[in-house]
């Protein structure tokens, strides 16, 4: 008999600390969102997760962004970054021009069908997180929202202390 493999919540012990179990809550949490979100965008537009969060970026940035920017913005490593970059540019998604300040930077800009592709993706992602997240109430979703918001502001605190 193979036993389920455990999410890291469900390893807790009943006398580890609070803060810990929070913590592990919010990550198994997030970790299944992705995963949903990433089998349904490989499902249904052959991409990632990775993939669709390099386009948000460049959607909102019309005038594109540099790698390091661009890394920067979807907390991914430069290498990934650069490799997402030239699968999306082959596919013809994105187009990388050389920046005319500093020949050693590059420059990522959605193409037109870049953003048609993107928007297409972006409507069914939030169908999806609407989905996902419908166990809850208008009013659960909102206190949600807010106390997690009050954790970023105290980490925000943390950070430059």
């Amino acid at each position: 008999m193979t036993l389920p493999l455990l999410d890291p919540e469900t390893r807790l012990q009943g006398d580890d600390h609070e803060a810990l179990r929070l913590w592990l809550r919010l990550f198994t949490c997030t970790t299944m969102v992705e995963r949903t979100i990433d089998q349904v965008l490989k499902r249904d537009f052959g991409s990632s997760l990775a993939r669709f969060d390099v386009l948000a970026q460049l959607d909102r940035a019309p005038d594109g962004l540099r790698m390091g920017e661009l890394s920067a913005g979807t907390l991914t490593t430069n290498g990934n970054v650069t490799w997402l970059v030239a699968a999306l540019e082959a596919e013809g998604h994105v187009r990388r021009r050389t920046a005319p300040d500093d020949r050693r930077a590059t420059i990522v800009r959605l193409t037109a069908a870049g953003r048609r592709h993107f928007a297409t993706m972006a409507r069914q992602h939030e169908a999806l997180i609407i989905e996902l997240l419908d166990g809850l109430s208008a009013t659960e979703r909102r206190t949600m929202h807010s106390l997690l918001g009050t954790v970023k502001q105290h980490l925000r605190l943390e950070r430059t202390a």
